[in-house]
C-alpha cells in the first residue's frame, strides 16, 4: 500500500504524463513519466525516508527513474509542487513563487519577472548566478546575496544542477529555431492547445503549446501568459521556451521581437542578446524578424 506522499508524487507524474500525451509530446516521454509512477506505486517505502537515507542516488537507482524524472520527484516531495506540471497546464504563477523566496516580497518578485523573464526557482538560479538578478532595480548585490542562498537552500545543493553560464544552455540558433518552429504552427492553427488557469475565466483552451526536440536538447514553447504580458499586449510576441536535456540540465528563455537599437525588429533572446547580434551577423540572408515564417 503506497504511503500517502508516494500516492500524491505517483498521482502528479501520471497527470503529467496525460497532459504531455495530449499535447503530443514524445511518446518516450509520456511512457517514461508512467512507468515512474507505477514504480512509486509499488515502493515498499516513503520516498522521503528513502531520499533522507540515500540522497539523490537513491531516487535514480529506483527502476524507470532516470536523473530527470527524479529531480522532479524531489521537487514534490520538498516543495508539494511541480514545477513541469504547472508549465503544462498552463497554470504557473512566477511572482507567486518568487515570493515564497525569504526576503522578496511582492514588489521585487514582480520586477524580478518583469525584468528577467524567468518562470522558475531553477531559472531565476541561473540569473541569480550570471550577474543579471543584481541589475534588477531594487535588487543590488546584498539583497542578490540573500537571494542566491535562499535558492541554494530551496532547491538543496545536493542534487540541483550546476548552474549553466551563459553558452552552456542550447545554442541561440536553437532556440530562435524554436521560436520560429512555435509560432509558424500557432499561426497556422497546428498545434494542440491548453487552458490556463490564469487569466482564463471561461476556462477556454486558447494557448498553443509545442514539444521538440533540437540540438540534443528537449523544448516546450508557448506564449508568454503574465501579468505583464498582458498588460503590454505582448500576448502573441512572447515566446517562452523550456528546455532540458539528457542530463535535466534545466531552464528556460524568453524570446521576444526588439524594439529598438540594432537588433529592432528582430527576434531576440532575452539576456542572450550579444549572442544574438552575432548570430544575425554571421547569418546573412536568415529570416528571424517578426514575419512568422515555415521553420
Amino acid at each position: 500500500m503506497p504511503t500517502p506522499l508516494n500516492r500524491q508524487v505517483a498521482e502528479i507524474l501520471r497527470q503529467t504524463a496525460d497532459l504531455l500525451e495530449q499535447q503530443q509530446a514524445n511518446r518516450y516521454r509520456v511512457n517514461a513519466f508512467r512507468r515512474a509512477a507505477d514504480t512509486v506505486d509499488a515502493l515498499g517505502e516513503d520516498l522521503e525516508d528513502l531520499f533522507r537515507r540515500e540522497g539523490m542516488d537513491g531516487l535514480t537507482a529506483l527502476p524507470n527513474v532516470g536523473r530527470g524524472i527524479a529531480r522532479a520527484i524531489y521537487e514534490i516531495i520538498s516543495l508539494g509542487r511541480s514545477s513541469r506540471l504547472e508549465t503544462l497546464r498552463g497554470s504557473i504563477d512566477p511572482e507567486r513563487l518568487f515570493c515564497t523566496i525569504p526576503g522578496v516580497g511582492v514588489g521585487i518578485a514582480r520586477r524580478i519577472h518583469d525584468e528577467l523573464q524567468v518562470d522558475s526557482l531553477e531559472a531565476l538560479e541561473v540569473a541569480a548566478h550570471d550577474g543579471r538578478l543584481e541589475q534588477v532595480p531594487g535588487v543590488g548585490h546584498r539583497r542578490a546575496d540573500g537571494i542566491r542562498a535562499a535558492l541554494d537552500k530551496m532547491l538543496s545543493r545536493r542534487i540541483r544542477r550546476r548552474g549553466l553560464a551563459p553558452g552552456e544552455g542550447p545554442p541561440v540558433e536553437a532556440l530562435l529555431a524554436v521560436d520560429r518552429e512555435y509560432r509558424y504552427k500557432a499561426a497556422g492553427g497546428a498545434l494542440p492547445k491548453i487552458a490556463p488557469r490564469r487569466f482564463n475565466p471561461q476556462g477556454e483552451s486558447w494557448l498553443p503549446i509545442l514539444h521538440t526536440t533540437r540540438s540534443g536538447w528537449h523544448f516546450t514553447a508557448l506564449y508568454s501568459n503574465t501579468a505583464r504580458a498582458h498588460e503590454l499586449g505582448r500576448t502573441s510576441d512572447w515566446v517562452v521556451v523550456y528546455y532540458y536535456d539528457d542530463e535535466h540540465h534545466e531552464g528556460q528563455y524568453t524570446v521576444v521581437t526588439e524594439t529598438s537599437g540594432p537588433l529592432a525588429g528582430r527576434r531576440v533572446v532575452r539576456g542572450r542578446e550579444l549572442e544574438c547580434r552575432d548570430h544575425y551577423a554571421h547569418s546573412a540572408g536568415a529570416d528571424d524578424s517578426q514575419a512568422v515564417t515555415a521553420p
